[in-house]
């Protein structure tokens, strides 16, 4: 059966919705502005700079680690809920508005640094029900077209968010986020709206800003996308939900390309989702960038992540998704090796002259190799869950996805948390994200690219 256009697009309005939280707040504006203030509290208490820094990195670590643990537990639950019970969209509205409440409270975290904590919780409520939505929107995806079809689909929904995350950092940059030294945004202008620069006010708009862009641009999805309904609804007892849950855990054993792909991914997600976590976090850091040079970064990331998420659509329904992986998962190795051999002095054993801009200039090629390799990444790894999934069962399948997406998700940022604590070296924290690629790419050579679906 043909499907709409509007529910298409509907569908991919979600992407466009809720990037700019990832864009602006994992990345790019939001969690270096968290790193900065932190940093600044705990040198008010008497921490030395290097010893604050770390602190820092290693508390918006373990925020990302507790979040992530609690996605991996109710993911699959949620999605043999959603499975026996054929909806989805209500879990999606009541996820979002999780999301939108939690979103704006971030106006709350001062220069000053009060409440930092309570904002760190906040932000990690709003990323797990972001991601929380995501898993249902993702369960959407088999019903939009033939697998052929559910390539490009997968990677024009994921460019066309991407695109949404450049149109947000551009507005955020021009009228609202100010210079620390200046107190003017990239325009020369002070903040709009009669925000004091003096507190930063333009920076932490942007929880209010992603919260309203979601409210507006999620408008054409709840207009356009109906839950589909099962062939079979089946009881939604907490019993009969377990059982069914279960017996699909124990059937993913006997799935060889399943269990590969689901072992795999596990392992290079939870890098990838590192690197968008500590990337403009490290800029700060260690190369000392403010939050608007970190901004235009993020520009030029997500302008590559939106063109090369597209392109990876297109060699994804040409090739498959598997060679569009692994490509990827090499691209971010060297990546993860740049960040580890660099810092403001040198690179890797080559010293650098003082005021050297060849490390600006290079993590602006890494920032957009992350934006495009992470982007097509995304979107070819949901085409190959597509692959793999039952067609009656989509939001459990998604569900596990998500499990084994966040079931290790502790590894990544416990692990550089710790490698940071060690070593006292923000580069050296990065070492465990290359492991974890390398990891993932080993294992992917037991995945098969057609998928094993269940018949």
């Amino acid at each position: 059966m043909a499907v709409s256009k509007k529910r298409i697009w509907g569908w991919m309005a979600f992407d466009w919705a809720s990037q700019p939280f990832y864009t602006l707040g994992l990345t790019f504006v939001f969690g270096p502005y968290f790193a900065l203030v932190a940093t600044q509290a705990f040198v008010s208490d008497g921490l030395i700079e290097e010893a604050a820094k770390a602190q820092a990195q290693s508390i918006w670590s373990i925020g990302q680690t507790i979040a992530g643990l609690l996605i991996a537990i109710t993911a699959p639950f949620l999605g043999a809920y959603a499975d026996n019970s054929g909806r989805k969209i209500p879990w999606i509205a009541g996820f979002s508005i999780v999301f939108v409440v939690a979103s704006w409270s971030l106006w709350g975290l001062t220069p000053d640094g009060a409440g930092l904590y309570l904002i760190l919780l906040l932000f990690y409520v709003a990323f797990f029900a972001s991601e929380s939505a995501l898993n249902f929107v993702n369960a959407i995806l088999p019903s939009l077209g033939t697998d052929k079809e559910i390539g490009r689909i997968s990677g024009s929904g994921a460019a066309f968010g991407y695109w949404g995350g450049v149109t947000s950092l551009f507005i955020l940059l021009l009228l609202f986020v100010e210079s620390p030294d200046t107190g003017l945004t990239l325009l020369g202008i002070p903040p709009m709206l009669g925000l004091d620069a003096a507190q930063m006010e333009g920076t932490r708009s942007v929880g209010p800003f992603i919260a309203l862009w979601y409210i507006v641009f999620m408008i054409p999805f709840f207009a356009y996308v109906r839950d589909t309904p099962a062939p079979k609804v089946k009881r939604t007892s907490l019993r009969a939900v377990w059982g069914d849950l279960m017996a699909t855990l124990r059937g993913v054993m006997h799935r060889r390309s399943l269990k590969y792909f689901l072992l795999s991914s596990m392992f290079y997600r939870d890098a990838l989702n590192a690197l968008y976590a500590f990337g403009g976090i490290y800029a700060q850091l260690v190369l000392g960038w403010s939050v608007m040079k970190i901004g235009i970064f993020g520009i030029l990331a997500a302008i590559a992540a939106a063109i090369f998420t597209w392109l990876g659509g297109l060699a994804d329904q040409r090739f498959g998704p598997k060679p569009v992986i692994r490509v990827c998962v090499w691209l971010l190795i060297v990546v993860g090796c740049l960040i580890v051999g660099m810092s403001r002095d040198q690179l890797f054993m080559f010293p650098l002259a003082p005021g050297s801009q060849i490390p600006d200039l290079v993590f602006y090629g890494c920032g957009m190799v992350i934006g495009g390799a992470g982007g097509a990444i995304y979107a070819a790894s949901r085409t190959m869950m597509v692959r793999h999934t039952h067609p009656d069962r989509p939001a459990e399948a998604f569900g596990l996805f998500a499990l084994t997406g966040k079931a290790t998700a502790f590894i990544a940022p416990a692990s550089i948390a710790l490698f940071t604590f060690m070593t006292g070296n923000v580069q050296l924290g990065f070492l465990p994200v290359i492991f974890l690629f390398l990891l993932g790419l080993f294992l992917l050579r037991w995945v098969n690219t057609d998928g094993d679906r269940a018949a």
